[in-house]
């Protein structure tokens, strides 16, 4: 483990913060942790510090921490979008890297505090966190870890099905009152299936008319108002991790913005520093691993910089911050990808032909557009509920609205038995599968499709 000389880290702290409000930078107070591995690699599996205990965490803790024991891979800090803003430092970073990661997570902790996206996050979730996992470790008491994890499990598997954009219209999930501090436990559970649905009614703008629903992107939602088999701890759950997900879901649609962001003023600010050949050296290394082009795919970090630095040389400073203030990835690439920058990183468009892998585009309107693909809804396919009673059976109908991208069956396969759990009757999932309509059944036994 190498030593943290705790004095010069504070002053080189000190002079980044400095150059950074001068640059214009506008971030939160900052709070710094210098951190062992076992401890970083912890909070990157789960997302946050006080995040609730669940098998998948700790599967993706042991597979980043094997990698770092073997040098495959290495997290050199953890920022969380907060209100103060704190940032987690591995204790065996080196001066510059700890300089260099500083001036990067003062520009995330910028684009947080100002893009239009983040705008109504809850800047408390390090708390509410801690809230959900203690109502969860009850749970676990009151009715068994088995019971409550295997409910987790089904949760989970359609936890990214939320709708954003509901925040905007109304920031309040349904199902339970906030928490209040006459109420540290958290928020007061619906009693019965019946209760939920009164309140769905109750809620016709946002959901529709109770009986017969529009089209419905927020699944986790629908089903927590409208399952006729939740109980209400089951449904607390449901709320409770639906606004995690809403307070993560802004990362999701600005990761090539975010990281390109906090790239492009790690880079402006230690330009400017005084850097023994040693440092610089060591910059120049750190900084070219940072953006190393990927075999396949896009490095969120190049792309991202690459644009902001090409913004900046020919519309100016203040036009790039009002672009991170206002933009997502997909209006960023729509608006602002353009050929000379798509010719700089020889991007393309590549498919498999046969037992091969071939290029079949560098137009940038192709480019573009695939990129753009690959970004809308966070990455994640665009499912909706389109009926609570189909044939008048109480039977849950979900929609793939299909962009070009076929499911992967066999997630279709193991997700639909956990819908199941969580509507208590048949679902069904329609898709388009080698040009052709299907729809799927699990009918709580088997499952089942047809043309």
């Amino acid at each position: 483990m190498q030593f943290v000389d705790m004095e010069r880290l504070e002053r080189a702290i000190e002079e980044i913060t400095e150059r950074a409000l001068a640059s214009g930078l506008d971030f939160f107070p900052m709070r710094y942790e210098i951190t062992p591995p076992d401890i970083l690699y912890s909070i990157g599996a789960y997302g946050m510090p006080t995040r609730f205990s669940h098998w998948s965490f700790g599967k993706a803790y042991y597979r980043m921490k094997t990698d770092y024991d073997y040098g495959l891979s290495k997290i050199y800090e953890l920022v969380i979008n907060s209100n103060p803003c704190y940032a987690f430092l591995l204790e065996s970073n080196s001066l510059l890297q700890n300089k260099l990661i500083v001036a990067h997570v003062l520009g995330h902790s910028d684009f947080f505090k100002n893009n239009a996206y983040f705008s109504l996050t809850n800047r408390n979730m390090v708390e509410s966190m801690a809230v959900t996992a203690r109502r969860i470790r009850a749970y676990e008491e009151q009715y068994g870890r088995k019971t409550v994890e295997t409910f987790l499990d089904a949760v989970l598997s359609i936890n990214e099905h939320v709708d954003p954009h509901t925040v905007f219209r109304d920031g309040t999930p349904t199902g339970y009152r906030p928490q209040s501090p006459e109420d540290p436990g958290g928020g007061e559970p619906m009693g019965a299936a019946d209760s939920s649905r009164e309140e769905a009614q109750a809620k016709g703008s946002a959901l529709g008319p109770a009986q017969s629903p529009k089209e419905e992107k927020d699944l986790v939602r629908f089903i927590a108002d409208r399952s006729p088999i939740l109980e209400g701890w089951e449904r607390e759950i449901m709320y409770r991790l639906r606004e995690e997900m809403l307070y993560f879901w802004p990362q999701l649609e600005t990761k090539i913005m975010n990281e390109g962001w906090a790239t492009f003023w790690h880079v402006q600010i230690l330009r400017e520093m005084d850097l023994d050949e040693e440092e610089a050296v060591e910059f120049a290394a750190m900084h070219s691993r940072l953006i190393q082009p990927p075999i396949t795919g896009v490095n969120p970090y190049l792309l991202g910089w690459k644009m902001f630095v090409w913004l900046d040389r020919n519309l100016g400073r203040e036009v790039v911050f009002d672009i991170r203030a206002t933009e997502s990835d997909v209006s960023f690439l729509r608006n602002y990808l353009n050929k000379e920058l798509a010719e700089e990183m020889d991007l393309f468009v590549f498919r498999r032909s046969g037992e091969h892998w071939r290029i079949t585009s560098k137009d940038v309107e192709e480019v573009r557009e695939h990129l753009i693909r690959s970004r809308i809804n966070g990455g994640y396919p665009y499912i909706v509920a389109c009926d609570d009673n189909y044939q008048n059976r109480g039977e849950l109908y979900l929609l793939h609205r299909y962009d070009g991208t076929e499911l992967d069956t066999r997630y279709i396969a193991k997700t639909l038995p956990m819908v199941y759990r969580l509507w208590g009757r048949p679902v069904h999932l329609e898709t388009v599968i080698s040009d052709q309509n299907v729809r799927y059944t699990w009918d709580g036994k088997k499952l089942s499709h047809r043309v």
